[in-house]
């Protein structure tokens, strides 16, 4: 399972979502990620909103398996409920 997190600098709950992302990536060996940097990668809101299919006003934007999650809340709940985080 990949897991991708495209935040910026400065922003914290792109920091939160790749703090889920390490620790599932410690309890969990199917469990990889990657994060990119939007701003360093020249990636705009329109290059996310046409990978997601619909708006992404915030970042950080995850995708899990290259299915849109949503942002950190979103990401989350996911990890929460199928990946067993916190459990």
């Amino acid at each position: 399972m990949l897991t991708v997190i495209f935040g910026r600098e400065g922003c914290p709950f792109c920091v939160r979502a790749k703090d889920v992302a390490e620790q599932l990536a410690n309890d969990r060996d199917d469990f990889k990620y990657r994060y990119i940097d939007i701003i360093k990668e020249g990636i705009s809101k329109e290059d996310l909103e046409k990978s997601a299919g619909k708006p992404c006003p915030t970042v950080p934007q995850i995708f899990v398996d290259q299915t849109h999650i949503g942002g950190f809340t979103e990401f989350e709940a996911y990890a929460k409920e199928n990946l067993g985080l916190y459990q």
